[in-house]
């Protein structure tokens, strides 16, 4: 009762600004229980009516039962109009807190953990708990209403009350029972659901990738597998209730059959008349409800507890961890940083190993090695993608531990060698940067990107959409759009993760000569394996083994490090046998 209750606390934080519409539901769900308790009385007056043929109470009393019913049809139309708003506006406020939350997860948890949980959070659980208030308001007033139809039936013959009482806990244990087993399925259903959500995910996301590597067979069989299993689980769970449920109204049914028997023998013995036998009767029916009710109300809340604590599990750090920022602001900084004996490892392999180098505010030093030598990861703990094992990292002298978030990424902008442009048109994903871009502004960051003739060229120019992941770009426009961003961005310190890798030499020298126009503006960091594009970086970092092995121009690398003369010399034989 405790979890259930801090559970509707946290829910109801969410639910506040809807306390107008509760109330509607709160006042129409009242109205429905003095109604239904109300109309087997008058139904039965109806009847005492007929027997004595007194016509103008009868049409008196289904005049009565007119305006009741009519009265109880506006009070269900206002409640579900106010419940269907405190629904959707609950979600929505929901949904932005719990994407906002998984926005801040740290990325190794993001990494470990397929987008299927996240997912399935993000829409059914978040579904479940926006939906309490309507479950609860109409299952808590189906229950008033219940215990004022038990207390009718005290009132008018305590032996009928003794014996549907006997009844409903006979009832009430199975139903227990069969909550608790459902409840213990469930988990083990959703735990499948995530799985084939997040396949699903990584199967429209690689499509393309599929499609080319004619695996379309070999995914789809994985992904009836996931199904299978998924399907399985939810199917075990559903009979095993529906076991239960089947048992509980066979039961149901004897019981009934023995409550006509009892009151046929009332009747017989004079204990009680017709009419007051038929208002029994129908309250009785109406309890036998109560059971599916109570079962209802107890799958509904182990369901709700569930959906809150996986909930929790991502806003309050239970099972997910968040980044952690400091709380020092910088509004610009300089561009210097450095790196002080930093080690980090991943999945358990040590990819830096007390790494040092210092930067200096508008230099471009770009970074070459052999792949997993650790260059993309230094950019990743640059933006503090990912927490240090031991070391330090400091932007103009300060720790970046120390930093808030947007000292750090509102000053540094990435371009990634394969980055993510979101389905949108070319001026908002622009505007994702910066919502106040001008047209200006907007213009002059995609010429300096090369990419302003050709939108030009586009039907709808700047307002193009590009599809998914852009999809509808080539990859050397898509990292074209992305520097354009970065522009937009004006930020002190631009990293380029082989962000000229999928562009053609025509395009791969414009792109250069941006880059040599923002010397001096931008610290600039480049990471590169064709070297003919970093040659005129004022210093070059080659990596090994997560330790830099030697650093200076790029004249100077070829005459003092071996293995830097010879990854020049193998791209320059690759050039000419392309030739």
């Amino acid at each position: 009762m405790k979890e259930l209750w801090n559970n509707l606390k946290f829910a109801w934080s969410y639910a506040k600004g809807q306390r107008k519409h509760i109330w509607i539901i709160l006042f129409a769900s009242i109205c429905s229980i003095i109604f239904s308790i109300i109309t087997p009385i008058l139904s039965a007056n109806i009847i005492i009516s007929l027997t004595g043929n007194n016509y103008v109470q009868i049409i008196l009393i289904a005049l009565a039962l007119f305006i009741v019913d009519a009265f109880s049809s506006l009070m269900h139309y206002l409640s579900r109009m106010s419940a269907i708003k405190v629904y959707r506006n609950t979600l929505s406020v929901l949904e932005i807190d719990l994407g906002r939350n998984v926005l801040k997860l740290e990325n190794e948890c993001l990494d470990k953990n397929g987008s299927g949980v996240f997912i399935q959070r993000l829409t059914n659980d978040t579904s479940r708990i926006a939906d309490v208030f309507q479950a609860l308001l109409g299952m808590t007033s189906d229950f008033i209403r219940y215990v004022g139809i038990l207390i009718a039936i005290f009132i008018v013959n305590k032996l009928v009350f003794i014996y549907i009482f006997i009844t409903l806990i006979v009832l009430y244990i199975i139903e227990n029972i069969r909550t608790r087993q459902k409840s213990a399925d469930d988990k083990i259903s959703r735990k499948a659901s995530e799985k084939v959500s997040g396949f699903i995910g990584e199967l429209v996301h690689g499509a393309r990738d599929i499609k080319m590597l004619n695996s379309e067979d070999d995914f789809l069989r994985e992904l009836s597998n996931k199904i299978d299993d998924a399907n399985y689980k939810r199917m075990k769970m559903q009979k095993t209730s529906w076991n239960y449920k089947l048992a509980l109204w066979e039961i149901t049914g004897v019981f009934e059959f023995i409550l006509i028997v009892l009151l046929v023998i009332f009747m017989q013995q004079e204990i009680i008349m017709p009419a007051i036998a038929l208002v029994l009767y129908n309250y009785c029916n109406s309890l036998s409800n109560s059971v599916y009710l109570i079962g209802d109300l107890l799958d509904y809340v182990k369901d709700f507890n569930l959906s809150c604590r996986r909930i929790y599990a991502i806003i309050n750090n239970d099972e997910f961890q968040k980044e952690k920022f400091g709380t020092k602001h910088l509004d610009k900084i300089d561009g210097n940083f450095e790196f002080k004996d930093v080690t980090f490892s991943y999945k358990d392999k040590k990819v830096l190993n007390k790494l040092s180098f210092k930067i200096s505010a508008n230099e471009t030093v770009a970074f070459v090695g052999k792949s997993g030598a650790g260059k993309s990861t230094i950019f990743s703990l640059l933006c503090k993608m990912y927490n240090v094992d031991a070391g330090k990292i400091t932007i103009d002298g300060i720790d970046i531990n120390e930093l808030d978030k947007d000292s750090i990424r509102g000053n540094i902008t990435i371009i990634s060698q394969n980055p993510y442009i979101f389905n949108m048109s070319i001026k908002e994903n622009l505007k994702l940067v910066k919502s106040d871009l001008t047209e200006k502004e907007m213009k002059e960051a995609c010429k300096i990107a090369c990419l302003d003739s050709f939108i030009k060229e586009l039907p709808d120019g700047y307002d193009t959409i590009i599809g998914e992941g852009g999809v509808n770009l080539s990859g050397g426009q898509k990292q074209r759009l992305a520097i354009a961003r970065a522009l937009v961005q004006k930020t002190e310190i631009i990293l380029f993760d082989e962000a000229t890798s999928a562009l053609d030499n025509e395009t791969q020298e414009k792109i250069q000569k941006a880059i040599e126009n923002m010397k001096n503006e931008y610290t600039i960091l480049i990471i590169a394996h064709r070297l003919s594009t970093i040659i005129n970086a004022d210093r070059i970092l080659y990596l090994d083994n997560g330790k830099i092995e030697a650093e200076g121009t790029h004249n100077y690398l070829l005459k003092n490090c071996e293995k830097y003369k010879k990854l020049y010399e193998s791209e320059i034989t690759k050039d000419k046998s392309n030739e």
